[in-house]
């Protein structure tokens, strides 16, 4: 388990794959800087994840106004392999929320999600293909999005048998989950 450093699950055209999103907070005036060849709709994530933490401070035990005085760095690695979509909205913000509260995350728990300013934890594509990876990488436990329920009939039933599911819609519960 480390700081900062989130495990979350990817669809590509491979297959499903396990992803590590990794964010470190240094004294700074307020930027955020996105490494790891991320697409548009993964960048606006990230900036999603950000917003929704500064909205959540209070509630986790952070200053008001600590962006204004950190600078974040989220990087997803293998920056040869080009990322981008939704999915990782939980994982970027269970990695950014770990990195300033300085509690580490479980990596035995992976996940996938989309969140919104709210944190309201939005359905995504290719969850069969995730929790796939996820079992063979070694997973115990997934997070998914509670609207992604429908999505498990397609799960063989010896990977279901291996794994704890959690279908959530709030990202409070992903955090409650997730911090080890």
């Amino acid at each position: 388990n480390k700081i900062g450093v989130a495990t979350g699950l990817a669809w590509t055209e491979a297959g499903g794959a396990v992803l590590t999103v990794e964010t470190i907070i240094m004294h700074g005036k307020g930027s955020l800087t996105l490494t790891g060849q991320l697409g548009e709709v993964m960048k606006e994530s990230a900036q999603a994840a950000l917003s929704y933490v500064r909205s959540r401070a209070n509630l986790l035990g952070l200053d008001p106004n600590f962006y204004k005085k950190v600078d974040v760095h989220i990087h997803v690695p293998e920056g040869a392999i080009p990322k981008d979509g939704p999915s990782a909205g939980v994982t970027m913000t269970s990695s950014l929320v770990s990195a300033l509260t300085q509690k580490p995350l479980n990596r035995s728990v992976a996940m996938t999600g989309e969140i919104t300013l709210r944190g309201e934890v939005l359905p995504v594509g290719g969850i069969k293909e995730k929790i796939l990876a996820a079992h063979r990488f070694g997973v115990k436990e997934v997070i998914i999005p509670y609207e992604n329920e429908k999505d498990l009939i397609e799960i063989p039933k010896n990977v279901r048998a291996k794994l704890k599911i959690h279908l959530i819609k709030e990202m409070d519960e992903v955090l409650k989950l997730a911090l080890a």
